[in-house]
């Protein structure tokens, strides 16, 4: 199956948008705004139907009770539309509301919610500053940007849109995911705007993905960093699989860290909704360093243990400084792996297809899963090694969960508080949590104590 084949999600004679939701159901940031307003996006009337729960709350679940001559405060505006509370009203907007307050202190109906977060100038490109350009790929280019309503940092994902084609399915699954996913290390998506020509996501801007981050390093990060990133990753990727979501994409690359030392996980156009009952999903999915053997041999039933091999490959970059398996093929991959970890015969024997290629490159071995020897045992503890090991199960099975890991011995020394603190609540709020300096640090002006984590 291939999973970059797009759909016309926006024709106007398409049904997709009623089965994705994502054009309207955009809980906690604004919902899309379509330049052209005429247009029924959402797939449903435009004026808030009998059953609509517009018609007896508001978008916060407080109805606003008709008061008159009541002044209307920015607070009441928040709390309608669900706005940000650092967000900047054009001047005379407030005004305007005032004039017509009567109908502000209506249900709002799905249309009235669009006019007026478009009035604000949310689902607008003029709305946002490019700054620079970030990384371009194949259906999509990244930008630093800024906000006008904000004026914070931004990042614009910019997607090109085929007009015969529209947009690409991974666009449509990062965008129906992440509406759901409020997690402090989850990324932020904030707006989204559509025009004829391209649809633009608009994120938060974090200054560097884990990658570079450990190119700053010279590759040598600091131990206790080291913990404190595995530690958010799995924190994102728990509450992720609670909620049936596989990523099916880690990589550093899509690890993202700004200058606080918080890591959130991005790049869900791979992502996707695990159903129940178990399904098929396809198996060419994850980067090939990250991906398990049980997918590099054709498996295509898999569930959120897809997303932990790929956790013990980058937990083993941080500490010993480069990829654990850095394979250009399939079976260079695979090649890499069971040199290193052992020829399981019997977890190869439904594989049927592979057996000979393997049996050719690998000497059968007891099934025991052994420390690679290439890693620098000094820089992990007795407990660390143990957790590893257990990300790289063969069997998918049989490999840790996020939620188990998060309470493994690994992490005691970030005290009992982490695992405590509520979905939206940075870790870095406790005082026991703190980044140290990384020994491979490049920037020779970095002070010798204190805290740092990135030249800004």
């Amino acid at each position: 199956m291939n999973i970059m084949k797009k759909v016309n999600i926006f024709s106007p004679h398409t049904t997709y948008i009623t089965h994705f939701h994502f054009l309207t159901s955009y809980s906690s940031c604004p919902d899309i705004v379509h330049e052209n307003l005429k247009m029924g996006s959402d797939g449903e009337s435009d004026q808030a139907s009998g059953t609509s729960s517009d018609e007896v709350q508001s978008p916060t679940g407080v109805c606003l009770r008709s008061r008159s001559h009541r002044r209307i405060s920015m607070e009441d505006l928040n709390k309608r539309l669900s706005l940000p509370a650092d967000i900047r009203i054009p001047d005379g907007y407030l005004e305007k509301l005032q004039l017509s307050s009567p109908p502000f202190d209506q249900p709002l109906s799905r249309r009235s919610r669009r006019a007026s977060l478009s009035e604000i100038g949310f689902g607008k490109l003029e709305t946002y500053i490019k700054l620079d350009k970030l990384g371009e790929g194949t259906y999509a280019t990244v930008f630093k940007g800024r906000s006008k309503l904000t004026d914070n940092l931004v990042a614009l994902k910019e997607i090109r849109l085929e007009h015969e084609e529209g947009a690409p399915c991974t666009a449509i699954r990062e965008v129906s995911l992440l509406k759901d996913l409020k997690h402090a290390n989850i990324v932020t998506l904030h707006d989204i705007v559509h025009t004829d020509k391209s649809l633009t996501l608009v994120f938060e801007y974090l200054d560097k993905d884990l990658k570079q981050y450990m190119d700053d390093c010279g590759n040598i990060m600091s131990m206790h960093n080291v913990k404190i990133f595995l530690f958010q990753i799995l924190r994102g990727l728990a509450y992720c699989h609670k909620r049936k979501v596989l990523h099916r994409d880690l990589k550093p690359q899509n690890l993202l860290i700004n200058e606080r030392g918080e890591l959130k996980l991005a790049d869900f156009g791979l992502a996707r909704a695990k159903s129940v009952p178990t399904k098929t999903y396809s198996n060419e999915v994850v980067t090939l360093w990250y991906r398990p053997p049980d997918v590099l041999l054709g498996s295509s039933e898999y569930s959120t243990q897809i997303d932990m091999w790929g956790v013990g490959c980058i937990f083993y970059e941080m500490a010993a400084g480069r990829p654990l398996f850095p394979g250009s093929t399939v079976e260079d991959e695979l090649h890499l792996i069971f040199r290193l970890l052992g020829y399981p015969v019997e977890f190869l024997r439904p594989f049927a297809s592979f057996l000979t290629f393997a049996s050719l490159i690998c000497q059968p071995a007891d099934g025991h899963i052994s420390l690679p020897p290439s890693l620098p045992i000094y820089r992990l503890d007795t407990e660390g090694i143990e957790l590893l090991l257990s990300f790289l199960r063969y069997e998918s099975k049989k490999r840790i969960s996020a939620d188990e890991s998060m309470k493994h011995s690994y992490f005691k020394s970030l005290g009992m508080r982490v695992c405590t603190l509520l979905e939206n609540i940075s870790i870095f709020t406790l005082k026991e949590v703190q980044l140290q300096r990384d020994p491979g640090y490049r920037n020779s002006s970095y002070p010798e104590t204190g805290v740092c984590v990135f030249d800004m």
